[in-house]
């Protein structure tokens, strides 16, 4: 796991994490723990696979072939245990635009779209943009994990003539991998009213031991014609700026709309390195994959036993899936300025604002564990030794 220990450098990298924190924080010694993606270079094989394709020194248009889309759903099949047909798979720069095209193709302004919050900031302004309206959903925080209101579900679909969902699975931020049983009930109700399903799976590979992560759209072929599910590698794999991504979309009508949308944007190919970087991580990054989890979960645990032994004010939510920790700040007695102020100023740590993911995170902050082990020993440091001056 020494790869994973190495201290590299992102500053001077045009980094979003690393070069915009100081003027995100105002202050050159936050160290920054925020936006989502990870401190460890990618897998060697993906970096030799990019550094071949460069050589070649010709950079022109650029299509995924046959055997880009063979490891994508090699992959499907390999860990999610998901078997999908090439066709119904279309490429998309990111999540986001993929978020974006959807709605508008299969939505129509005023149309009410329910989210479960608290829950990833964008997934409001997708809908919000558009002209139509968001619904919440919200989830029921319980002593030891969040839980879903199915009844609240059901009511406000039926009640806003609902006609989309947005499901985050595994949740970014509190770190649910929804059980199959609870897609199962989610995706009967959403049957029942024909709610379309738009699953954000992007955390799909990065699943704790315990926890199993079960694409919605394999539920039941009736379920995956009512699904267009949005995947990437850029999250396992740390390779957010390459911006490969791809939508499955086994309903043909709903193919047809929203690839046609796809076009109508100029959205028509993906970068010439992040496909070759999509394949080469698909096919060779799976022993990688492995190790990173056992690092990452090794930093969970840490962080949790660290705060749980050291002061009662900070709890850590158990995620069972992502590299996200969710913050329960609420027993240091602020209100969420004075806790942002908190962060930045005493603890010295750049954490994501718990407000940003809706009211419900008001009170929260939220930890990003992807990087060396001796940044979140740093870290963790900081908040701990910040919050026993506060408490004297």
């Amino acid at each position: 796991m020494e790869r994973f220990e190495e201290v590299v450098s992102r500053k001077g990298t045009r980094s979003v994490k690393w070069d915009m924190a100081e003027d995100l924080y105002q202050d050159k010694e936050v160290l920054p723990m925020w936006v989502a993606d990870m401190d460890f270079k990618t897998p060697s094989a993906v970096t030799n696979a990019i550094k071949e394709r460069a050589e070649h020194g010709i950079f022109g248009y650029t299509i995924p072939d046959a055997k880009v889309k063979e490891s994508i759903t090699h992959w499907l099949e390999n860990r999610h245990h998901w078997k999908i047909d090439q066709e119904w798979i279309t490429y998309s720069p990111g999540v986001i635009p993929s978020l974006h095209m959807i709605i508008q193709s299969l939505t129509e302004i005023g149309d009410h779209i329910i989210i479960q919050t608290p829950v990833y900031p964008p997934f409001y302004s997708v809908i919000k943009d558009h002209g139509r309206h968001v619904v919440k959903n919200a989830l029921q925080l319980k002593e030891e994990q969040y839980e879903i209101d199915f009844a609240d579900f059901e009511k406000k679909i039926k009640e806003n003539d609902v006609s989309m969902f947005i499901l985050c699975n595994p949740h970014n931020p509190v770190g649910r991998v929804w059980k199959k049983e609870e897609l199962e009930k989610m995706m009967d109700i959403c049957l029942k009213y024909d709610v379309k399903v738009v699953a954000d799976e992007i955390h799909a590979d990065l699943i704790y031991k315990g926890n199993v992560h079960v694409p919605i759209a394999s539920l039941s072929e009736e379920a995956a014609k009512q699904t267009i599910t949005c995947l990437s590698p850029t999250k396992t794999f740390n390779l957010a700026g390459l911006q490969a991504s791809y939508v499955v979309i086994p309903d043909e009508t709903d193919k047809k709309k929203v690839d046609r949308h796809f076009k109508n944007q100029g959205m028509l190919m993906l970068n010439t390195l992040g496909v070759t970087a999509m394949e080469a991580a698909y096919e060779h990054g799976e022993e990688w994959l492995i190790e990173l989890m056992d690092v990452l979960e090794n930093h969970r645990d840490y962080v949790t036993q660290r705060f749980q032994n050291e002061t009662s004010s900070i709890r850590v939510f158990p995620a069972e899936g992502t590299y996200l920790l969710w913050l329960d700040c609420r027993k240091l007695g602020m209100d969420q300025t004075e806790l942002k102020r908190f962060m930045q100023k005493e603890a010295k740590v750049g954490l994501n604002d718990g407000a940003s993911f809706g009211e419900e995170g008001e009170g929260f902050m939220r930890l990003n564990i992807a990087a060396p082990k001796s940044i979140i020993e740093d870290g963790v440091n900081r908040i701990i030794e910040a919050v026993k001056a506060q408490e004297q």
